[in-house]
């Protein structure tokens, strides 16, 4: 498996990658058809005071689903452990919920005729939910820099490409990138929707009645 790092205002000692070197057989022997790991080590310091960290971002590549880990620590070393040891659970649970599933197949239905998803524990959105995700009542902030001052709530803004999946493919791809909720497109509605944990492993699915561009096969 390659393994890439990059240091963003923090540089990269022949120590820190010859550790990374070690935690990489970990997760190589967890998932032994990842191609590439990538480590971004990102050092911020604060002008109000407090304490600078480092925050290590460990990205799983291959075949199959991407798998993301990151962690915060005034130690890269320290990050660098919890993110390992975040992405290893998160791998380690993804197997064995495939082998859950070959055991025992969740069958989950879409009736056409009451709209109604069995199989899989979903529960609609609440009507203050969906109130909240369409009037867009909380503020989005872009990515803070060493320049900003320190605000105790950060919300960070990325773009990705839209993808369309079942609401049991969009679980499966939350809990492997360890993330509390999963934005895609229904591939049954072409409404984009979004999955979110719930109290112990019950998880609710949030969808947007505006349908998008349905996806469109292009023949090799």
């Amino acid at each position: 498996m390659d393994t890439n790092i990059v240091g963003v205002g923090v540089g990269i000692t022949d120590r820190f990658r010859s550790v990374v070197e070690e935690k990489v057989s970990r997760i190589e022997h967890l998932a032994p058809r990842a191609n590439t790991l990538e480590v971004k080590v990102t050092h911020r310091s604060y002008r109000n005071g407090r304490m600078e960290d480092d925050t290590v971002e460990l990205t799983l590549d291959g075949k199959g689903p991407v798998v993301r880990a990151e962690a915060t620590d005034a130690d890269k070393f320290a990050a660098l452990d919890l993110a390992v040891d975040k992405i290893s659970e998160q791998v380690r649970r993804a197997k064995d919920k495939r082998v859950d599933a070959r055991n025992h197949p969740r069958g989950a239905k879409f009736e056409k005729g009451t709209g109604e998803l069995a199989g899989i524990d979903v529960e609609p959105a609440s009507v203050d939910v969906l109130r909240a995700v369409a009037t867009g009542s909380v503020p989005v902030q872009a990515d803070v820099t060493e320049e900003d001052d320190y605000c105790p709530v950060v919300i960070r803004q990325k773009e990705f490409e839209a993808e369309w999946m079942t609401v049991e493919d969009a679980v499966d791809r939350m809990e492997l990138v360890g993330h509390d909720f999963f934005l895609f497109i229904d591939a049954r509605t072409d409404h984009p929707s979004v999955v979110y944990r719930r109290k112990g492993w019950d998880y609710g699915v949030i969808e947007l009645t505006t349908q998008a561009s349905p996806m469109v096969s292009v023949a090799s």
